[in-house]
């Protein structure tokens, strides 16, 4: 915990007040929420970030685009624009932001759209011909004006919500009670060993609601590197520089070292907007490799295009099979 945020604790207080009292207001029907008549998923978490939601999200579209007409819908943070927008040819990261275009990228069958108003980016998207089945609200769990009817909270393995402050001390946006509005909790980014015993101390804590589940999951890495043209094995890859724009980087670093590969870490800030300086200093690289989140919006660049490679992640859920039957039930 750095400086700043120790001498911010006596705000924690104040902003606690003001966040449970928010809640409360919408839980008594005082602030007024909108449900809906049609499947709304709500995946998100109490804290400000890097718990997975990304590729909560692709889990989620994998499972389901065979059967129901998806679409997605996130703010679309640090994009250029405002409103509603709907993803098209002409969609990149500063028209509807990194996530969005990655999902975007990557199912074209699956519709995509931004805007921070979800109660206005629902009524859009279901004003389309045709329209969506299933609506996915990518971090959503803050966004009290809509009432999705099943939410799915987030929280990494190394950095637990119960562990936890509200901000500005702690991470947390809002009190941990909030973790009564999920269905299912999900700890993420566990070791892939994960024992069933530190699994049942970790739900020792979370204390779990007659109507909740409680899953864990990891990161699958992928063997393979890929790049705008061409496709490497990840253990074959020459001394490299690491480049990051995401809230955690520790454990995609811990699993490039666990692969005995030699590389430099240019570390940036999540969401970073790269600028001029930051590109140049990177196209002076050899070989670059990335995330898949911060490739979307580097791969744009001529000078990176020949060089620059991101390693694919998926996630892998224990009880897989509890898990998707009750977001199939939920569906149905």
């Amino acid at each position: 915990m750095n400086l700043i945020r120790i001498i911010l604790f006596p705000v924690v207080p104040i902003y606690y007040l003001i966040t449970w009292l928010r809640n409360w207001l919408y839980d008594v029907g005082i602030k007024s929420s909108k449900s809906y008549d049609f499947p709304v998923i709500c995946v998100g978490n109490l804290s400000t970030g890097g718990t997975g939601k990304t590729p909560m999200i692709e889990y989620l579209i994998r499972l389901l685009k065979d059967n129901k007409s998806l679409a997605t819908l996130s703010r679309g943070y640090k994009r250029k624009t405002n409103g509603f927008v709907l993803a098209d040819n002409n969609a990149n990261a500063d028209t509807i932001g990194d996530e969005p275009f990655q999902f975007f990228s990557k199912f074209k069958d699956v519709t995509v759209a931004v805007d921070a108003d979800r109660q206005h980016g629902i009524l859009e998207l279901r004003n389309l011909k045709p329209q969506p089945d299933v609506i996915l609200l990518d971090d959503a769990f803050q966004h009290r004006k809509v009432k999705a009817g099943f939410n799915i909270m987030l929280t990494a393995y190394n950095n637990l919500y119960y562990k936890d402050w509200v901000l500005p001390t702690g991470n947390l946006r809002e009190p941990r009670s909030g973790v009564k509005r999920a269905d299912l909790i999900v700890v993420t980014k566990c070791n892939k060993d994960i024992s069933d015993a530190e699994k049942q101390k970790i739900a020792s804590k979370i204390y779990l609601k007659e109507n909740q589940q409680l899953f864990f999951s990891y990161v699958d890495y992928s063997t393979k590197v890929l790049s705008v043209s061409k496709t490497m094995e990840l253990i074959d890859l020459p001394e490299f520089t690491l480049v990051t724009g995401i809230a955690n980087a520790k454990p995609l670093v811990d699993f490039l070292l666990e692969q005995g590969l030699k590389f430099n870490h240019l570390e940036y800030s999540d969401h970073y907007n790269f600028k001029v300086s930051d590109i140049e200093t990177i196209a002076s690289k050899t070989m670059i490799l990335t995330t898949e989140k911060d490739y979307v919006r580097l791969s744009d660049n001529e000078e990176l295009k020949n060089k620059l490679f991101y390693l694919p992640i998926e996630i892998k859920i224990d009880k897989t099979e509890e898990f998707n039957s009750a977001v199939r039930a939920f569906i149905s």
